[in-house]
């Protein structure tokens, strides 16, 4: 399978018109021709300023406009935000998500995004972002700071977006995608399942991804989840096939990027998270919660790994074969490292790096 960047529409269609196994079939071909089948990239979330925002995204309990119990916030103070980055680290997760509840930072808030990038960077872990739209300026500062991925989802097709959010348009998203590949960082976007959206929403969501210029580094494929007070609270539910499908799919036009299961898996039993392992997935969010909406708990996650002999992948830093072996033991995958000394987070190389 080569990388492309010429889908068409009718393509993609015919992928998701596949028999389910032979969908699966040449997802899972793929997905082993690019990466490790028994890996998977773990990440946490964190949410650094929750409530308010002045988008109205008809999915979303942060937006001011809709009464859904979310309680505004004032920023994280930054010795909070590094302990929740300790905490996720020890926990066995690699790259750590910071994300506000904005529109667009503002000029005076990037002293305080670098420092924090800067900081969980000192940890030894992969650092992303989610901000809201970003200026040209406002991207070059997080990369000069050293931010390794900025997350800014599409959400939906470019043909049903205004279906689901009118205080930004599509193409606004795009140029903020622009702005963070050209300052030199990695892109993470991907979009919503069960927005009301039609099978060729899907098709046609996929195929703008797969036709960037790059494509993301990271897709997460996150299914609704349903909050009490927005617009889509009474929404239909997303069959288990239907979602599968999706991860397959862009394992098949994106076979290089990683795909994440994003909101939404705290309603997928293990046998529907291991079909989306097979369709290609190989990225989750790890923790109790993304941003307002549960997920699965760490536990749960840990015993899954071990049902389905999973390891997780190891971070672009180069960890050496004892840190691994750390963050193995820490999901109690790797019992043979519980005798080797535990490396301390000063001695991992971080500068071998670069985005």
């Amino acid at each position: 399978m080569t990388v492309r960047h010429n889908w068409r529409l009718q393509e993609a269609q015919a992928l998701f018109d596949k028999p389910f196994m032979d969908l699966l079939f040449e997802a899972q071909q793929v997905h082993r021709q690019y990466h490790n089948p028994n890996e998977v990239q773990v990440s946490t979330l964190l949410s650094i300023k929750t409530g308010a925002c002045p988008e109205d995204c008809k999915y979303c309990p942060q937006s001011a406009r809709y009464n859904t119990g979310v309680q505004r916030e004032r920023l994280l103070e930054i010795q909070k935000v590094l302990e929740a980055a300790k905490a996720a680290k020890a926990s066995g997760s690699t790259r750590f998500c910071m994300g506000a509840a904005w529109r667009n930072p503002k000029k005076g808030d990037m002293p305080y995004l670098q420092q924090l990038v800067r900081e969980v960077k000192g940890m030894g872990m992969e650092t992303c972002m989610t901000l809201g739209m970003l200026s040209k300026d406002q991207a070059d500062s997080l990369a000069e700071a050293g931010l390794d991925y900025y997350n800014h989802n599409v959400d939906t097709s470019s043909d049903f977006y205004e279906e689901v959010i009118t205080t930004r348009t599509y193409q606004d998203r795009l140029d903020t995608l622009e702005n963070v590949r050209e300052a030199g960082m990695k892109v993470c976007s991907g979009g919503i399942i069960g927005l009301g959206e039609s099978a060729e929403n899907r098709a046609k969501m996929l195929t703008e991804l797969a036709n960037l210029p790059t494509h993301p580094q990271s897709v997460p494929i996150n299914r609704l989840v349903k909050c009490e007070g927005t617009p889509y609270q009474a929404n239909e539910e997303v069959d288990d096939f239907d979602f599968i499908r999706v991860i397959a799919v862009a394992r098949i036009m994106m076979p290089q990027s990683m795909v994440r299961l994003s909101a939404g898996r705290e309603s997928m039993n293990e046998q529907m998270q291991a079909l989306c392992f097979m369709a290609g997935a190989n990225s989750i969010f790890y923790g109790c919660k993304l941003l307002t909406t549960p997920n699965p708990e760490e536990s749960s996650d840990q015993k899954l790994f071990r049902k389905l002999n999973i390891s997780p992948a190891k971070s672009a830093y180069q960890y050496d074969e004892e840190t691994t072996s750390d963050m193995e033991l820490s999901l109690g995958l790797n019992e043979r490292a519980a005798s080797k000394p535990k490396k301390k987070i000063s001695d991992i190389p971080i500068a071998v790096y670069r985005p």
